[in-house]
């Protein structure tokens, strides 16, 4: 039976902050709210959680994750990210981007797409994630919660908890999260290339919505 914790949508417990951050140590997986949609959070370095993402969302090895970093130097550990590109980042973050980028060494192989190499990354704009990054000290690696033959990811934490109870280990409850998963913006090859439409804006990337 998953956990379940109710936090404040604005300014979460810091018992239960350090609590969730325990469990995420431990090799557990976490269903999580964020500035866009719902996502499973793991740690990145463990390789157990990361194959349970995968089975619940029932994607394959090219399936991009994505690693949510606190801030701009975070992501420039784990991605290689040159000047243009970093201008890009720093207007737009945090918010709900998620942004194609070639890993670096820092991040397990497994972790990456097989072929290209890349992962997606973000700097998410909800108290409740932001406090957990900090106490984490560490990036999540995560994939929205999105489950098979559904076209819309999960949004409510009870149904969550009911639907995977014995496929996570804690539900984290903080308000309303709304259905919309992140924009994703492939930044590796040279020009912003759309890959998803969502909640973010297109427009500061030059790109519109089709």
């Amino acid at each position: 039976m998953a956990q379940f914790f109710s936090l404040h949508p604005e300014h979460p417990q810091p018992r239960l902050i350090r609590q969730a951050a325990e469990i995420l140590r431990a090799g557990k997986l976490v269903a999580l709210p964020t500035d866009s949609a719902y996502a499973l959070a793991a740690l990145t370095g463990d390789a157990s959680a990361l194959e349970r993402i995968r089975r619940i969302r029932g994607v394959d090895e090219r399936h991009h994750f994505t690693l949510m970093c606190r801030d701009l130097s975070e992501i420039a550990t784990y991605a290689r990210v040159d000047n243009a590109q970093f201008r890009l980042l720093k207007a737009t973050t945090p918010g709900a981007y998620t942004f194609i980028l070639e890993g670096t060494k820092e991040l397990p192989r497994r972790v990456l797409h097989p072929k290209r190499k890349t992962i997606g990354l973000r700097v998410p704009d909800h108290p409740v994630v932001s406090a957990l990054l900090e106490e984490l000290n560490e990036p999540m690696l995560t994939s929205t919660l999105l489950l098979p033959e559904e076209d819309l990811p999960l949004t409510d934490a009870e149904e969550i908890r009911e639907r995977l109870e014995k496929q996570v280990d804690l539900v984290i409850e903080a308000g309303y999260c709304g259905p919309e998963a992140t924009t994703v913006i492939d930044l590796t090859s040279g020009a912003p290339e759309l890959v998803r439409l969502g909640r973010g804006d297109p427009a500061p990337f030059g790109l519109q919505a089709e």
